[in-house]
């Protein structure tokens, strides 16, 4: 699949899940298809004041773990949600920051701003704004936040090596890095990595769990620490939507569905932008 065929198919997906709310082939409660976005998202870090603090419709339950309760933000900070949504994070993001600090959303999906946009103006999210870009070319400018932070969008990316570069692009020094996202223990059989559907699902674009971390610290981030981890989907998988996977992948062996079922991980990782510091010795007449 070319990256061009790749972004229409998750554009038209994720646009889906706000006009008819389309299920998906992953797990039952990933990426979109839990029938209660609430129940999910309490089963990934948010708790019940999380849920009530946001719009209705912000939440969608297309997430994989709480980067905003791991990204310390605070007052007056400048805060960038790669792959925002319908605003969910960003809204959290924006009550910490408060009335001085600024939320940006960044989405490809016009339905997602469209809706972010709306719910924002009427519920009075003044330091909230939301933009259509792609998160591999970044509509910002440079060191201009202070923390970017994103939920399970960065393994739907084409090109993740010059995401996690435009994110550094646009931190500021001593900006931070907090992003949750699935990743692979092991490779994906290849009928299920040609699959634009478990594509979209966030499965068959996932990077190898050590590929990702050398990304991210390519990119020029220093101080990388994985703070949580853990299996993802393998306990969600019921009979009935192992049979539909052999029925939809006929050449791979129950064995096989079942090793790919397990191989996905839940990561949640920082890291920080390094402040800029002189080179020169105390003597340098540069002062």
């Amino acid at each position: 699949m070319d990256s061009q065929t790749i972004k229409a198919g998750v554009r038209e997906r994720y646009a889906g899940f706000v006009t008819n709310n389309q299920s998906c082939c992953g797990p039952a409660t990933s990426c979109g298809c839990a029938p209660d976005p609430g129940a999910a998202s309490l089963g990934l870090g948010y708790g019940e004041q999380d849920l009530a603090a946001v719009p209705e419709g912000a939440n969608l339950g297309l997430g994989c773990g709480n980067p905003v309760a791991l990204a310390s933000l605070k007052p007056g900070e400048v805060v960038l949600d790669l792959g925002s949504g319908a605003g969910f994070d960003a809204f959290l993001a924006s009550t910490r920051v408060g009335p001085t600090g600024r939320v940006i959303g960044v989405d490809m999906t016009p339905q997602m701003i469209e809706r972010a946009t709306a719910l924002a103006s009427a519920h009075g999210y003044a330091n909230v704004a939301f933009r259509l870009g792609e998160i591999e070319a970044l509509p910002l400018a440079d060191a201009s936040v202070d923390v970017v932070i994103s939920n399970c969008v960065v393994n739907l990316s084409t090109d993740k090596d010059r995401t996690f570069r435009e994110a550094f692009r646009v931190l500021k020094p001593g900006g931070r890095l907090m992003v949750s996202d699935l990743v692979l223990e092991r490779p994906l059989p290849e009928p299920l990595r040609q699959d634009m559907d478990a594509y979209g699902a966030c499965v068959a674009g996932a990077l190898l769990r050590a590929d990702y971390l050398k990304a991210i610290e390519a990119a020029g981030f220093t101080g990388l620490v994985v703070v949580g981890e853990r299996p993802y989907g393998l306990d969600m998988f019921s009979p009935e939507l192992m049979e539909e996977a052999r029925q939809r992948y006929p050449d791979l062996s129950p064995e096989d569905l079942g090793t790919a079922a397990g191989a996905v991980l839940s990561l949640q990782i920082e890291a920080t932008k390094s402040p800029r510091t002189c080179g020169c010795a105390p003597t340098c007449c540069g002062g």
